[in-house]
């Protein structure tokens, strides 16, 4: 049974919930998926696999659920809660909304924190090289300095000094510039926790505070960044903690991309000559008995390197790239391309693996005392900025080198023009599936796990995202599946139109036929909002009804053309002032815009969100799948158009008392026989279809 004292401190928490919100009206979906949390993270349902996944639909308050149901679960058995968010927008929510309110109605003490990666801050020792306050030369700039730039730096480095600034990127009053942060920012190498000058290095001790914290707020970059190291590095470790994902739709997305690895030819070239030209400085400060070996070793690496991939850079004929790529087929290599990558990944393997001896042994004579901090940090920063790139390098050809598996997916492997420098090519690699990987890295190492999000399914069911996460299905495997429906009732509060129309999508007609229609469909003196599928069509109906909307007195505001949070704010205005808003967005809008009430009464789909398979990854997974003789487009295509139209319609009602109208321009709804499941899949709005 559910501990006691966990229950008991749910059920004070939910009764107090209604003295801290005005106008609370419990809500049973909300009170069941408390529940069922609590059952799953105590093991209840299965001894070790103690996961959920559910699906709670707007209106639910699943944020607060999941707070008040795993936090006391940790709390009283002495563990974490890590909390992962795909939006910043969420974890704004979370530290300044949820967790505050929580904290309030919880009879049990904790203590949360938002936690950043290592490129959120910059490296201390590295900021004193680069504006020369340790006297050092300007090693890291790839050409001479600006004034501005040095300027920047060395007000910077001021402040970070007299302890006005934390060294945290965001904190920082003005956005630092790209080029200027990758100088400084600290990384896993030249930060090195066993030296006393890091310890008070700006990540350090960010890291000494997440420790301290009961409920860490991250998101699944850094989870996943985390979980590559192997768990527990920076933050805490998988079997001490209760992971919640939130959005968790986008983690199998987050976790590809981490797996996935690029590297350039020339450009690789050019910085490992500077690196063989530093080796004699690197190793003259480590002990020379010890460094002679890795330092030969890594000057042989390079030295090999250095023609190799200049050389392989020339054999490759952008004739045949179409849209600047090209991509291995089945990532099937050519028999003389295998076999440079098996030698590239012994070389380049060898050389960072070199190059991280010597840092250790010059970390290892700062710490004994027989070399001074102020000579050899600021090597040790440079020397940490090539280890990077050598392990950056090492993966590519490791993944490159990799033989074909004989069961599961292939690796998706492709070349790219290098639009920086000519006559050079970039290296990339990228699994298909990583399922195997989510469940090797966190599933069958966590305390717990709840996955949730808004569109789990898709056409009803979680099967695809399953098989993306890497979740068994399977009823003996102990995990839980809920599906919550919002507390709306959709029959009366909205109203699903799909109109007669002249033309599908796809006809090069329909950019003009949305131009003539839209002006019709949009409400007077209401708030409207028209979702496409590209930008290059929203921009062309915008630009050709811009005039029209001006001369009724329409006001129009476009995706892209000013922040997000300008255009809201507008659109939050002229609605006040019961004006005519109309936004025109694409992906990126139909997916946590929040716009209750009256700031949306009328959503315009123009089409459903069909991916067209662009990526390399994406054309590989479709033809990983027609190889085994599946449909790429109803296996993968559909489900995901699913999920993004279930997003898109889920816009219109965001509180209880909303209403509206959702208009989808796009007959292939009804007749195509795909066009069923994903209606079914919608909300049970009152439908009008017009034939």
């Amino acid at each position: 049974m559910t501990n006691t004292k966990i229950q008991q401190s749910i059920r004070q928490s939910y009764q107090n919930l209604q003295f801290q919100l005005e106008n609370f009206v419990p809500r049973r979906a909300q009170n069941y998926l408390v529940a069922e949390i609590a059952k799953t993270l105590c093991g209840e349902y299965h001894k070790s696999n103690r996961i959920i996944v559910a699906e709670a639909g707007t209106g639910i308050g699943k944020s607060l659920s999941y707070l008040m149901s795993t936090i006391p679960v940790a709390v009283l058995n002495n563990r974490k809660v890590v909390i992962s968010t795909a939006t910043v927008a969420l974890q704004e929510q979370l530290i300044n909304k949820d967790l505050p309110l929580f904290r309030r109605i919880t009879d049990r003490e904790f203590s949360f924190i938002l936690a950043k990666g290592r490129q959120r801050y910059c490296c201390a020792e590295k900021l004193a090289s680069a504006c020369g306050a340790d006297g050092g030369q300007l090693a890291m700039f790839e050409s001479k300095p600006k004034k501005k730039d040095i300027d920047l730096l060395q007000t910077m480095y001021k402040s970070l000094s007299q302890g006005k600034w934390d060294g945290d990127r965001d904190s920082w009053p003005k956005a630092i510039p790209d080029e200027i942060w990758r100088l400084i920012v600290s990384d896993k190498h030249s930060c090195n926790n066993s030296m006393p000058s890091h310890r008070g290095c700006p990540f350090q001790k960010a890291r000494s505070e997440l420790d301290k914290a009961d409920v860490i707020i991250a998101n699944h970059s850094l989870v996943m960044a985390d979980a590559d190291l192997g768990g527990g590095v920076i933050l805490p470790e998988p079997e001490n903690t209760i992971y919640v994902f939130d959005e968790a739709h986008h983690l199998p997305h987050v976790a590809r991309d981490h797996s996935a690895a690029a590297a350039s030819l020339k450009g690789a070239a050019t910085w490992l000559e500077r690196l063989n030209q530093s080796v004699t400085k690197f190793a003259n400060l480590a002990d020379e008995k010890r460094v002679s070996r890795f330092r030969n070793e890594l000057q042989d690496s390079v030295q090999q390197l250095i023609p190799s991939l200049t050389q392989l850079a020339s054999r490759f004929d952008p004739a045949h790239f179409e849209d600047n790529l090209y991509r291995f087929e089945h990532g099937e290599l050519p028999a003389w391309l295998e076999e440079e990558a098996k030698q590239l990944k012994q070389i380049s393997h060898k050389g960072a693996q070199a190059t991280a001896k010597i840092a250790d042994l010059i970390a290892e004579r700062i710490k004994d005392g027989e070399v001074s901090s102020r000579l050899a940090e600021p090597a040790l920063a440079e020397i940490g900025f090539y280890i990077q790139r050598m392990d950056n390098l090492a993966q590519v050809w490791n993944l490159m080198a990799e033989p074909q598996r004989e069961k599961g997916a292939p690796l998706a492997r492709w070349l790219e023009l290098n639009p920086e420098r000519e006559g050079d090519f970039i290296v990339n690699v990228s699994p298909l599936e990583v399922g195997w990987q989510l469940d090797q890295q966190l599933w069958s190492r966590c305390l717990g796990a709840v996955l949730t999000s808004a569109t789990m399914r898709a056409l009803n069911s979680f099967s695809f995202f399953c098989r993306q996460a890497g979740i068994s299905e399977k009823a003996e495997d102990g995990t839980r599946f809920l599906a919550l429906a919002s507390p709306f009732d959709y029959q009366k509060q909205a109203k699903l139109v799909v109109p007669k129309m002249k033309y599908e999508p796809q006809a090069p007609e329909f950019t003009e036929y949305l131009i003539d229609i839209l002006p019709n469909l949009i409400e007077d003196k209401q708030a409207n909002l028209v979702l496409f599928s590209s930008y290059w069509q929203m921009n062309q109906v915008a630009e050709a009804l811009d005039s029209l909307f001006i001369k009724k007195g329409w006001a129009l505001q476009i995706q892209g053309k000013e922040s997000r949070g300008e255009i809201l704010k507008k659109h939050k205005t002229l609605v006040q002032c019961q004006k005519t808003s109309i936004l025109f967005g694409t992906g990126s809008f139909s997916e946590g815009l929040d716009l209750p009430g009256e700031l949306l009464e009328n959503l315009i789909i123009t089409k459903i969100p069909f991916g067209v398979p662009t990526s390399p990854v994406e054309q590989a997974h479709a033809e990983y799948i027609e190889n085994k003789g599946g449909n790429p487009f109803m296996q993968i295509t559909v489900p995901e158009a699913s999920k993004k139209l279930i997003q898109s319609v889920g816009r219109l009602l965001r509180k209880e008392r909303d209403s509206g109208k959702v208009i989808i321009l796009d007959r292939r709804l009804v007749s195509k026989r795909y066009g069923k499941s994903l209606l079914d899949s919608l909300p049970p709005f009152e439908r009008v279809i017009e034939y």
